[in-house]
């Protein structure tokens, strides 16, 4: 049995992955924005241990998420699930003026996985958008270009790639993923996505779980439980170390090794 921590997990792809973790007898802990949100994750799926609370698109509340999860105690595996999309017609900020999108998208999972007491597993939640990004380090956070949500969008899910491959290499002992769940008729994907949502959630269990040989693996990209080659850039490592910088100076967090 194993014990899994789930970002985003009051509706979407994350509820639904939370669920068949139940249905297959592990321990579950939610996560929802708010009280409204966490109470409506317990609800779903009522056997879950606890829901922790905090906007992942506010960088204090990043520190209150991990310090209630590490209060919690030691979990076997995290899934990076939560994200917003890419419709905002203009760019949004937090009160620290960045993007919601990059902090949701970018540094929540950077700062949870600096914070969090490390798992054995870390799986990222990615996009096959992500293929059409590139690297700005000049301009994460959008200050120069102007805001096109949807170039935002695939260039933070490259970030999560990067997130997972450097995370793999700097600590070997944790098996670290990233995933495309494929464009699925969840709120974000929106009614008309053309792929199989019953398909969508169950990657990132695999990976969080799973004993099967190919599960077990580091530094890996995957479509419905298949490798897939990831954004050339993505296994660049000075890429990925030069992400974890910025994600560090930008959070003032450190990923431990």
């Amino acid at each position: 049995m194993a014990r899994v921590f789930v970002t985003g997990s009051s509706t979407g792809l994350g509820l639904m992955a939370a669920q068949l973790l139940l249905e297959s007898g592990h321990r579950v802990v939610l996560h929802g924005r708010d009280r409204r949100r966490a109470d409506a994750a317990l609800a779903a799926a009522p056997a879950s241990e606890a829901a922790v609370i905090g906007d992942l698109s506010k960088t204090e509340d990043l520190h209150a998420v991990a310090a209630q999860v590490n209060r919690l105690g030691e979990f076997d595996a995290v899934i990076h699930n939560a994200g917003v999309g890419y419709r905002e017609a203009r760019r949004v900020e937090t009160q620290d003026r960045l993007p919601v999108l990059f902090v949701t998208n970018t540094l929540a999972p950077y700062v949870l996985t600096a914070l969090i007491g490390k798992p054995k597993r870390l799986v990222y939640l990615s996009s096959g958008m992500h293929r059409s990004a590139r690297l700005n380090l000049e301009d994460l956070t959008w200050t120069r270009r102007s805001w096109r949500g949807a170039e935002a969008y695939a260039e933070t899910k490259l970030h999560d790639v990067l997130i997972a491959f450097g995370v793999a290499r700097r600590r070997p002992d944790v098996l670290s993923n990233a995933l495309e769940p494929g464009w699925v008729a969840t709120r974000m994907g929106g009614p008309s996505a053309p792929d199989d949502l019953d398909a969508a959630h169950r990657t990132q269990v695999w990976l969080a779980i799973s004993d099967d040989p190919a599960a077990l693996v580091s530094g890996r990209y995957f479509y419905h439980r298949q490798p897939r080659q990831p954004n050339p850039i993505a296994e660049r490592e000075d890429a990925q170390d030069a992400l974890i910088e910025a994600c560090q100076h930008l959070s003032g967090v450190a990923l431990p090794a």
